[in-house]
């Protein structure tokens, strides 16, 4: 299958940019292909001033299975045991992750099935995530003398520490209502109404404009890793950049006004 054929691209005239994982075979594992087809994607969503907002969806009874383990164990034949082509993998697929995280747009998980290993990363790296009742997720690289690291850092910035280490010492399938009750995912919806009720959040957030969704993106990511003081100076600093920003002014002017604000987004 070519790139095209395992992501699939849609961009609505309202600005939603719809990716939908369509490697069904192999369960939409983060091969090779799949990790260059959405590095490049997320990429070309950062640039098109035509996308407000990215979907992340998939085809199949898996929204995305992890790393292709046959791959990966294709690899080891090297000289090396494979130890190279695992540090290229892995670096890929933190590149995607972290592409997601620094993404200007935001991005909105659609996910049904199972999400499992780096699928689960792929939920937690979104900036918000809506299941179906059905969904399923886990990180089990234990069962297999495998443990999820790379997973590990997108799950504990999402859930506390305990529940992020029951899910990764157990290897368990957390139901989607539980990993709304942890903050895995936003909540879980019914499985026919998923798709209704993440357009209408992505028409929600594609409404705003896009150069204040842009710099809010940006500074949440930032500050959360900073103390708190230096947070707040931060946060300050961006605001006195934004309230100089034209959308600010025509924000706030509209809402005196009692309109609607015209965005320039800029």
């Amino acid at each position: 299958m070519t790139p095209d054929d395992i992501l699939l691209k849609d961009l609505s005239d309202t600005g939603i940019l719809r990716l939908t994982l369509n490697d069904v075979a192999r369960r939409n594992a983060l091969s090779e292909a799949m990790l260059e087809a959405l590095g490049a994607a997320f990429a070309a969503a950062g640039q098109d001033p035509a996308v407000r907002v990215v979907v992340l969806a998939a085809h199949g009874p898996a929204f995305c299975a992890g790393h292709d383990l046959k791959e990966m164990t294709a690899g080891r034949a090297a000289e090396d045991g494979g130890r190279a082509y695992f540090t290229r993998v892995m670096a890929m697929c933190s590149g995607v992750m972290q592409g997601i995280v620094t993404c200007p747009k935001p991005v909105i998980a659609e996910v049904t099935g199972v999400a499992t290993a780096a699928g689960c990363q792929l939920v937690a790296s979104c900036d918000l995530a809506l299941a179906a009742e059905s969904a399923r997720f886990s990180t089990p690289g234990v069962h297999i003398g495998l443990f999820c690291s790379t997973p590990m850092v997108a799950l504990s910035r999402n859930v506390s520490n305990k529940h992020a280490m029951e899910m990764l010492l157990t290897g368990d399938m957390t139901s989607a209502a539980r990993a709304a009750e942890i903050g895995l995912v936003n909540r879980a919806v019914p499985d026919d109404d998923l798709q209704a009720a993440v357009r209408e959040m992505a028409l929600k957030v594609a409404s705003k404009s896009s150069m204040t969704l842009a710099t809010g993106k940006r500074a949440f990511y930032a500050q959360r890793e900073m103390p708190l003081a230096e947070a707040y100076d931060h946060a300050s600093a961006v605001m006195v950049e934004n309230m100089l920003a034209l959308d600010a002014r025509e924000g706030i002017g509209a809402f005196i006004e009692k309109r609607a604000p015209l965005w320039q987004d800029a």
